[in-house]
């Protein structure tokens, strides 16, 4: 056996590294490093013509969307509105009339008079009141406060500049009276408000924290300004693309926080990898062009196939009717081909015109004995990851149950969650409109502002209209029904349940209600209805989604890998990684556990919506960081043909770099996390969980020790499937898959088994030997 000194990382020897004048400078690479100053200067202006284009872009976007657009209880809604403003109140004024009664002649007087203003203020229609209309419902039970409700008009930016307007005008003391503001369109916009401020907390607190873990990483100053750049880059560049995707349709709110998140965090990630292997490159000896073309051929192509399976995993969400989770799709796909872009054409040019000055002002320099012994990427980092894997291979059977076992147990508390809906209680206790849909909820009779409607279309007389009303009524869970109120062939009943608007009784009397016989059409509509139909919607579509990212990430992993057990792994690995952030998601805000820690109010249930938002976001993200253990691991086997030693290696020389860019994008989330609005408080946090347990669980412990059970299989594909990979599929390394005969690859297998688990000295393998 032959030992080699001093080899490169990647396995090759340093006279095997390609120089710029030979054949692996071209392409790609020498298009990004062609004119590297001139690429520099024009990303410049590019990015400041995102500044201009993303101004003002959290005023456009919608705190809504949870709705499936073509339900019944849309199409009910759209017609309430329309026919009957005043059915649908989503403005409410809570008057308190102190230690007086409601019903007191003065207190009547100046509620009439507050109701009159209102009714007159441009973008307000349908105001009603309990001085107008006696109804019990409007009236607290303790007989100190009532309603005014009102609707305000047009889309949720208009409707937020009306209520911006008219506000200061009716909060506060009103003569006799205190009054305070809520309904649906004073806690959207107070909810908008509040996301906007916290995403500036969020990114004040993100970016010093992740300079530093970055400066930690790579001890160099100037490479850890690189991925913070790339990232910063990525955040403005996501502003300007969100600000241009309300012209065309609507984007939530909360879109703003994730996708800045992801802006950052996967541009640090992508830039994070690239420049730890031109480094690589450079301290094996290789010029900074040659560095350059080499990092393209392996990390670049590696992030592209990264950013492809976060977008996929991203795009799922467009089969969903809820625009909430469409402009996640929209928006996250064009993040992450943002942040992929950035890290392919702007790092490239920037590392080339620096060179060896990308180690410059090593501030790790400063902790270490003497001040000196310059440090670089080399064999010798990672070798701790090495160890781990040596003994998680030497007990594979015991980490791979075993962490599976904590995993799943992890993730039972899912198998209690409730679907609910989002409401006032995702704002802070103290916010005003939570305070006064509180109080509602404990003061008031039955469910005011949170009822059914009904919608009855086509003629009728009075006796069928009160048939069906007393048909209504005898239904179980039914408080009161109220109405009809009649407009030509159009008719509304509403109906008040006895419990909460949104419980599991209230969800059965909508379809008890559909299920009564009228002769006439009727749709249902109201907070339970909009659950129940968000329900069906996203129960309908959730498996073509599960497959739609199965399927292609099955096809992108066997790509890279030209296996067909690698990607099943994959998968399955992933799916596995998100037990903890599930469990989380209900033991912590659905069970309220941790609630005065964190500083929220458990609804006793979780947004419909957001366990698919955060298994989309959080499946993409674990791909992301699979993609790059794998790739290494494919880049060793193709040179060596040695499985187990592979294995070894590819965590090696990733475990470390994957953990930091685990812990800088957690970093990101967990800023995210601060919000003071539940729902991101959980997307933040819940990411965050998702993204360490995968990096340090997963990645660390059950990949290597699956891979290991698995052993060679693991590379099997039928030969018609080799010919595609050998074609189409992704090879990074100097040789081709399989290029080591597979008896000299089993014979360098079992003596790297015995080898690789001493601490120093060297390896030999088959004819190849490295100096670890």
């Amino acid at each position: 056996m032959t030992e080699v000194k001093n080899p490169r990382p990647g396995g090759r020897p340093r006279g095997d590294e390609p120089r710029a004048d030979r054949p692996a400078v071209r392409g790609w690479t020498r298009f990004v490093t062609a004119r590297p100053r001139l690429s520099l200067l024009a990303a410049l202006v590019v990015t400041l013509l995102a500044v201009l284009a993303g101004g003002g872009v959290a005023d456009r976007l919608s705190s809504g969307g949870w709705e499936d657009p073509g339900a019944e209880s849309t199409y009910a809604t759209e017609a309430l509105e329309r026919e009957f403003p005043a059915s649908q109140p989503n403005l409410l004024l809570l008057v308190d009339a102190g230690r007086a009664s409601v019903d007191d002649p003065a207190v009547a007087a100046q509620a009439g008079e507050l109701a009159e203003r209102l009714a007159a203020e441009e973008g307000v229609t349908g105001v009603g009141s309990y001085w107008d209309s006696r109804s019990p419902a409007l009236r607290a039970e303790d007989g100190r406060q009532a309603l005014i409700a009102a609707r305000v008009t047009g889309d949720e930016t208009t409707a937020g500049e009306t209520l911006d307007r008219i506000a200061p005008h009716f909060r506060g003391s009103q003569g006799p009276l205190e009054v305070r503001i809520g309904g649906i369109v004073a806690v959207r916009h107070e909810m908008q408000t509040t996301i906007q401020d916290d995403l500036v907390r969020a990114e004040m607190i993100a970016l010093p924290v992740t300079l530093v873990l970055l400066v930690m990483v790579f001890g160099s100053a100037i490479a850890a300004l690189l991925p913070l750049g790339i990232g910063i880059v990525a955040i403005l560049g996501t502003n300007a693309v969100l600000r241009g995707l309300t012209e065309f349709t609507d984007v939530s709110v909360f879109a703003l926080n994730l996708t800045t998140a992801l802006g950052l965090g996967l541009a640090i990630d992508y830039a994070l990898f690239i420049v730890r292997r031109f480094r690589e490159e450079l301290a094996a000896g290789a010029d900074p062009l040659s560095s350059v073309a080499t990092t393209l051929r392996t990390a670049g192509r590696t992030v592209l196939f990264s950013a492809l399976t976060v977008a996929v995993s991203l795009a799922a969400m467009l089969l969903f009717p809820q625009y909430f989770l469409r402009s996640f799709a929209y928006a996250g796909i064009a993040v992450v081909l943002l942040a992929a872009a950035a890290a392919l054409i702007l790092l490239p040019a920037a590392l080339l015109l620096l060179g060896h000055r990308v180690n410059s002002l090593d501030l790790r320099r400063l902790f270490r004995r003497g001040g000196g012994g310059e440090r670089t990427p080399g064999a010798e980092e990672g070798r701790g990851w090495g160890r781990m894997a040596g003994l998680v291979m030497r007990r594979a059977p015991f980490f791979a149950l075993g962490t599976t076992a904590v995993l799943v147990l992890l993730g039972l508390p899912f198998l209690g969650v409730k679907f609910g809906t989002a409401d006032d209680r995702q704002l802070p206790s103290n916010a005003e409109s939570h305070v006064v849909q509180q109080d509602i909820r404990d003061g008031f009779p039955g469910s005011p502002g949170g009822g059914l409607e009904i919608l009855a279309e086509g003629r009728a007389t009075e006796a069928e209209y009160a048939d069906y009303r007393e048909r209504v009524a005898a239904l179980p869970e039914v408080l009161r029904v109220d109405g009809p109120l009649v407009q030509g062939d159009a008719a509304y009943f509403t109906v008040q349940p006895e419990g909460e608007a949104v419980d599991e009784p209230a969800q059965r009397l909508v379809g008890d209600i559909r299920a009564v016989d009228a002769p006439f059409d009727t749709a249902v509509t109201g907070t339970a209805a909009v659950l129940v139909d968000t329900k069906d919607a996203i129960g309908e579509q959730l498996p073509w989604a599960a497959l739609f990212i199965a399927v292609v990430t099955l096809i992108l992993v066997f790509l890279l890998t030209g296996s067909v057990l690698i990607p099943l792994q994959a998968v399955l690995l992933n799916a596995l990684s998100l037990t903890a952030m599930f469990g989380a998601m209900v033991w912590v805000f659905q069970d309220g556990h941790l609630s005065g820690l964190l500083d929220f109010t458990s609804t006793g249930s979780i947004e419909t919506t957001l366990p698919v938002l955060m298994f989309c976001v959080a499946f993409g993200l674990s791909m992301d960081y699979g993609v790059f253990l794998l790739s290494r691991v494919k880049e060793e086997y193709d040179q060596t043909g040695d499985h187990r030693r592979a294995v070894r290696y590819g965590l090696q020389r990733t475990g470390g770099l994957i953990t930091a860019a685990a812990v800088i994008l957690a970093v990101v989330m967990v800023a995210i996390g601060t919000s003071r609005v539940t729902n991101t408080k959980m997307l933040g946090l819940g990411i965050a969980l998702a993204v360490l347990m995968d990096a340090m669980v997963v990645r660390s412990l059950l990949v290597p020790a699956v891979m290991r059970l698995t052993g060679r299989a693991t590379w099997w594909a039928p030969a018609p499937l080799r010919r595609l990979h050998a074609r189409f599929g992704l090879s990074e390394g100097g040789s081709a898959p399989g290029g080591t005969p597979p008896e000299q690859g089993r014979e360098a297998e079992g003596e790297t088994e015995r080898e690789t688990d001493r601490e120093g000295g060297k390896v030999t393998t088959g004819g190849q030997g490295v100096l670890r």
